[in-house]
């Protein structure tokens, strides 16, 4: 009697489930705040930088012409290009290379990952970056779910 007890211990260990508690709207937003800062004010600066240099070394009549002559939206269309780069490399990368944690995540405690508790896939977190262009994705954010969560059946979770 007592073995068949201990056994139904056992399976019954194995059977809890992991409870995750879902980051709050400021937690979230701390989360935008601060990623976007950092790519703005670091990634973005320097890796303009360094296409500006690359394009100067190779071509700079064309850098020239399209920074200050009648074709200047080329300029403008360049660095947009490279914006909306870097800001879904970065999501990307983060959130998969770091096991769902991009900069803002890990100093706030919170952390990426999909509906059913696992680790964000490569695809999760390509699709969560790339639904993050949609425009004014990000007031979605105000509502109950924003829709990067929403499209690709993730969540933002407390990791202490």
């Amino acid at each position: 009697m007592e073995e068949n007890t201990l056994a139904e211990e056992q399976v019954n260990l194995f059977d809890t489930e992991v409870q995750y508690t879902e980051a709050s709207q400021g937690q979230r937003f701390l989360n935008w705040l601060i990623d976007n800062l950092f790519m703005r004010f670091a990634l973005n600066y320097a890796i303009g930088y360094a296409v500006g240099y690359l394009l100067l070394a190779i071509a700079p009549d064309f850098l020239m012409e399209i920074a200050y002559g009648e074709r200047g939206w080329r300029f403008w269309t360049l660095a947009y290009v490279v914006f909306i780069f870097n800001y879904v490399v970065y999501y990307t990368i983060c959130e998969k290379a770091f096991k769902g944690y991009t900069l803002g995540k890990l100093l706030t405690g919170t952390r990426a990952i999909r509906n059913d508790g696992t680790e964000l896939t490569f695809k999760d977190a390509i699709l969560r970056s790339l639904s993050r262009m949609v425009p004014f994705e990000v007031l979605s954010g105000f509502g109950s779910r924003p829709w990067h969560d929403s499209w690709t059946d993730t969540t933002v979770v407390k990791t202490r």
